[in-house]
């Protein structure tokens, strides 16, 4: 993939993701949370995207059925160990005690992943 998915690209990826089968541009319309797009900007986000090596497309009849070329999981790694490179120099130890310092993190949070980590 030659560019990175926006984030407005990252909702159709996973509306595509969560359905796990070739999808047309209506059922991405369907399938997207809050219908908030027209069926014209789901389908040059899709266009776009099939550019840059993110979904590709297979003709069905008269239709575009879309599937991503990105495994969900591999996205995930590349993206956090990008924001982590970005944020805090590489070091997860220091993303870690942000995510503990913050209000965010429940007492619940934190003794599940003290029983993640065995800690």
């Amino acid at each position: 993939m030659n560019n990175r998915i926006s984030d407005t690209e990252l909702e159709v990826m996973q509306t595509l993701w969560e359905a796990g089968k070739p999808m047309s541009v209506q059922d991405v319309c369907d399938a997207l949370k809050n219908n908030k797009w027209k069926y014209r900007t789901v389908a040059t986000l899709l266009i776009r995207m099939e550019q840059k090596g993110a979904v590709v497309s297979q003709k069905q009849g008269r239709l575009n059925l879309y599937s991503s070329v990105l495994d969900e999981e591999e996205y995930k790694k590349a993206q956090t160990k990008r924001f982590i490179g970005k944020l805090y120099k590489g070091s997860v130890k220091d993303l870690a005690v942000s995510l503990f310092k913050s209000d965010d993190m429940t007492e619940e949070d934190i003794e599940e992943i003290r029983r993640m980590f065995d800690l």
